[in-house]
């Protein structure tokens, strides 16, 4: 069965870099949009929010405003991993991050960020936490 394998993430401070990554399993990334969302805490019945996404090609993403500049997604087609560089962390960066793929057949890569899609594959979430 099609899924991810999360890892990364953790505690850092205000202004800390961290990385997350997803390792895809049983499906090959190659011709799949990929994205990252975050769930922020206390917020469990609202859904998540799209921070970026990858298409096929590396000129092909989208990034939520408020990540611009500070975040880069990318993907490694030899590894079948897609990763989010988080560079000058801020509190309000804290949550639940989620890897997601979905065929590109069927997707834009601005409509996965967006839409916040119900189906395609998606990882468990890993934590973020970014102290004041």
């Amino acid at each position: 069965q099609s899924r991810f394998v999360e890892s990364g993430g953790g505690f850092v401070e205000f202004g800390g870099s961290l990385r997350v990554s997803c390792a895809a399993s049983e499906f090959t990334l190659d011709d799949f949009v990929i994205g990252w969302f975050r769930q922020a805490p206390g917020q469990p019945g609202k859904e998540q929010e799209g921070v970026s996404c990858l298409g096929t090609t590396d000129d092909d993403t989208y990034y939520r405003k408020s990540v611009k500049g500070r975040f880069a997604i990318s993907r490694d087609n030899t590894e079948n991993t897609m990763y989010l560089h988080m560079n000058s962390l801020q509190p309000e960066d804290t949550g639940v991050y989620y890897c997601a793929a979905l065929p590109s057949k069927v997707i834009t890569v601005q409509k996965m960020c967006t839409d916040r899609p119900r189906l395609g594959v998606w990882g468990r979430g890993t934590q973020v936490v970014v102290s004041p």
